[in-house]
């Protein structure tokens, strides 16, 4: 499309002045370009049942900029044939489906995953005792604890290359929203690295007794929750499930009324 609006006049021009390698360089240079205008594209997306709750219930709902975030930094791998079938029992048109609307199903995906981890909670931590996880972070030398959305470790800078500085948050307190681990970018950045790695990389299914989250490991108890959340995927998924969150909403409206909520709560006061 990019080429066809430079037109003709564009590549003759290069190889008047710089002969083929000129050309062949400016081509990439448009294939380039072009396919980074594709992978900003992005699409709103449905709002999960606790989502939907929170709001309900007076809490801070999942922030839409999560969902464009989370669609930005999905890998081309993730968007491809590589990923595994039973993505079908999530979302059945997945294959079929353009690479805005396979973006929209990841951001839902993620979504489900951090409620079911973390109640949608950034700042949520856990600490899990040495009798249930018996490892210690190398990074932090303590009991691993699990963090943010995603409910990950410091660990992880160095097995999945995840953007955390120990260092840096070592001096600040516990839930302090600045910490690099507790940052939703970062996180998240960090949970999209390690679900690459668990289904392209070692080619294993979504749902795995493998898998590094609880959630989506067959027959654990959290992955009955996770299940609960994936009941309102994208409608381009094709998913017959009824769900009783309404087709029409998304983590923005969904955001906008609980802001109008609290609004209208602090004018009565």
């Amino acid at each position: 499309m990019l080429l066809r609006k430079l037109g003709p006049g564009f590549l003759y021009e290069r190889i008047v002045r710089g002969g083929l390698r000129t050309v062949l360089a400016s081509a990439l240079m448009v294939i380039s370009l072009s396919s980074a205008a594709v992978s900003q594209a992005t699409k709103p997306a449905p709002a999960t049942p606790i989502d939907v709750k929170k709001a309900e219930l007076g809490g801070t709902p999942w922030n839409p900029e999560w969902d464009t975030l989370i669609e930005k930094n999905i890998p081309p791998e993730m968007l491809s044939m590589q990923v595994p079938h039973d993505v079908r029992h999530f979302c059945p048109r997945f294959y079929e489906m353009s690479d805005v609307d396979k973006r929209a199903f990841w951001a839902y995906f993620f979504q489900a995953l951090a409620g079911a981890e973390a109640c949608l909670d950034p700042t949520k931590r856990v600490k899990h005792p040495e009798r249930v996880v018996a490892r210690i972070d190398p990074v932090t030398h303590m009991v691993v604890r699990s963090e943010g959305l995603m409910q990950v470790s410091y660990w992880d800078e160095k097995r999945y290359g995840c953007d955390f500085n120990w260092e840096k948050d070592k001096h600040l307190k516990a839930d302090n929203p600045d910490k690099t681990i507790l940052q939703p970018e970062n996180n998240l950045e960090c949970g999209i690295k390690i679900l690459e790695n668990q289904i392209i990389d070692q080619h294993l299914p979504l749902i795995t007794k493998k898998s590094y989250w609880a959630p989506l490991q067959p027959r654990n108890y959290s992955h009955h929750n996770f299940l609960k959340e994936m009941t309102n995927p994208p409608e381009a998924c094709g998913v017959r499930v009824r769900s009783k969150v309404a087709k029409n909403k998304t983590t923005k409206t969904v955001q906008q009324v609980a802001e109008e909520k609290q609004l209208a709560g602090d004018t009565n006061k």
